[in-house]
C-alpha cells in the first residue's frame, strides 16, 4: 500500500494529522497482541507523572506485541542492517493532554542499526536481541533472546477467525487503535505522531512457552490468559518525535 492510499483513510482518526510531512514508512507483519490487566499501582511508578494512565472501565493494560517489521526512510532507498527485522514490544496506554497514546518499558529489535537509530532519534527503550519468526502454513513461531538481559519471549500463534475491524466505543478498540506514542527525557515528554488504515484484526490462539520481557521491566503479569488478537499487515507513517507541550 503506498502512503497516498494511507492517507486517503483519515475519517477513523481521533484528531487530525499532523501538518508537516511524515517521515518513516513501516509494514507490520504477522503481528500478534497480548493483553494483561495489571494493577495501576504497580504501573504509576514506572511511568513519568506527566503522562497519565489510561484505563478502560478502571482497568489498566500491558500488552506484549512481537512482529516482524519492514521500514523505509521517506526519500531514501532501504539501508542493509535496518530495512527488515523482528521486533517485541512491551506496552502500556497513557494519555497526555486529553491524546491517549503508547507507552513503551521497551522494544526488543533483531537489528544493532535500528536499535541505536531508535534510541537516538525516538528516545526510545531499545535493546539488541536475537530473534526469529518463523511460519509454517498458518501458524508462527518467534522467539527473542536479549542480549546481555534475563529477557526472553517464546511461543507460537495463528490466526483463528476471519479479518474484522474494531468496532468504536468497545474494549477492543481502546486497546488497539491509537495514534502516537509517548517517551520522555527527563521531565519533558515527547510525542510522535502515527498514521495508519483501521486495524486488520483475528482471533488468535497462542502456545507461551517462555515470557519475562515484562517481568524484566519490574511487572509482574497476571497468571490468567491473556487476551489475543492478530493482524496479518498493516502499513504505517510515522513522523518526527517532538516535545508534547510544543504540539499542543
Amino acid at each position: 500500500m503506498s502512503p497516498s492510499e494511507i492517507l486517503r483513510v483519515v475519517e477513523h482518526r481521533p484528531w487530525q494529522l499532523p501538518s508537516e510531512p511524515w517521515v518513516m514508512m513501516q509494514i507490520w507483519s504477522n503481528l500478534l497482541f497480548l493483553h494483561w490487566p495489571v494493577p495501576y499501582t504497580e504501573l504509576r511508578p514506572l511511568i513519568p507523572s506527566p503522562l497519565q494512565i489510561d484505563t478502560f472501565e478502571g482497568r489498566s493494560w500491558i500488552a506484549i506485541t512481537p512482529f516482524d517489521l519492514s521500514l523505509r526512510a521517506r526519500g531514501l532507498p532501504s539501508l542493509p542492517g535496518m530495512s527488515r527485522f523482528p521486533e517485541l514490544n512491551c506496552r502500556t496506554y497513557v494519555a497526555f493532554k486529553g491524546r491517549p497514546g503508547v507507552y513503551f518499558f521497551s522494544l526488543d529489535a533483531g537489528s544493532r542499526v535500528a536499535v541505536w537509530a531508535a534510541r537516538r532519534f525516538y528516545r526510545l527503550p531499545y535493546f539488541y536481541s536475537k530473534m526469529r519468526l518463523k511460519s509454517d502454513g498458518p501458524e508462527f513461531t518467534y522467539s527473542c533472546r536479549r542480549v546481555e538481559s534475563t529477557a526472553r519471549f517464546n511461543a507460537t500463534y495463528r490466526a483463528e477467525s476471519g479479518v474484522r475491524q474494531a468496532r468504536p466505543g468497545t474494549f477492543e478498540h481502546w486497546l488497539i487503535e491509537r495514534y502516537c506514542l509517548y517517551t520522555h527525557r527527563q521531565r519533558t515528554i515527547y510525542r510522535a505522531d502515527i498514521h495508519h488504515r483501521p486495524w486488520p484484526l483475528q482471533d488468535a490462539s497462542c502456545e507461551i512457552r517462555e515470557n519475562t520481557i515484562a517481568k524484566v521491566a519490574a511487572i509482574e503479569l497476571p497468571p490468567e490468559r491473556p487476551i489475543l488478537h492478530f493482524a496479518r499487515e498493516l502499513a504505517v507513517l510515522i513522523w518526527r518525535l517532538k516535545e508534547a507541550q510544543a504540539t499542543e
